[in-house]
């Protein structure tokens, strides 16, 4: 068995996770796992609270690139891997695992997902969801205060210190090696069925 392998990215907040979703339920959910890349968060246990929050998070450098690929491979070659879970709240990884089953789709995800060579070539199709800084920004206000606990100051003085400019450093360039560029703007329903459609003509 080897699966397909297709790679959606964009910015936080770009609505990437909901492209990814809304894919994999067209797709058929049997058919289809959905792999995120912010599971692999380095585990940063052995530092300090103190120095856990002085994190670039928004860099490639915090993310477990090695580890990922090597999952990627296990899951194209019909392989169930587990998945790290990654507390945000204490910067690391909980001590538990969920298993992601192997399929014959297999979606991966992330704001970085194509800013690392060794991970965007294994992509049999990639795919970049693009949407205004601003409207990032509401959105992923709206995430971290509601469902992280953050308050709307800290969100700001992040989001200016790293996450806009991580985004025009590495996200931002990441783009070209898209097949297809999603803007925010299109109608989500029919890039869904234009995508499936495509995807029918890839060989893996």
């Amino acid at each position: 068995m080897t699966a397909l392998l297709i790679g959606i990215s964009g910015g936080s907040g770009s609505g990437k996770s909901r492209l990814a979703n809304d894919l994999a339920r067209q797709l058929g959910p049997d058919r289809v796992s959905v792999l995120p890349f912010d599971a692999y968060y380095k585990d940063l246990r052995g530092l300090s609270m103190q120095e856990r929050s002085a994190v670039n998070f928004d860099h490639p450098d915090s993310l477990d690139a090695e580890l990922f690929g090597h999952h990627l491979d296990g899951l194209v070659h019909g392989l169930d891997v587990a998945l790290p879970v990654y507390d945000f709240a204490r910067h690391q990884r909980a001590d538990d695992l969920v298993i992601l089953p192997a399929t014959d789709i297999i979606i991966a995800e992330g704001i970085l997902l194509f800013a690392f060579p060794e991970i965007v070539d294994r992509f049999a199709y990639k795919v970049f969801r693009e949407a205004p800084s601003e409207l990032r920004f509401e959105r992923r206000l709206a995430r971290d205060v509601h469902e992280r606990g953050r308050s709307p100051e800290s969100v700001r003085e992040q989001y200016d210190a790293s996450v806009g400019p991580m985004h025009d450093e590495f996200v931002e360039p990441s783009k070209m090696h898209a097949d297809r560029v999603v803007d925010h703007n299109e109608d989500l329903a029919h890039v869904i069925d234009e995508l499936v459609l495509e995807l029918q003509h890839i060989k893996v």
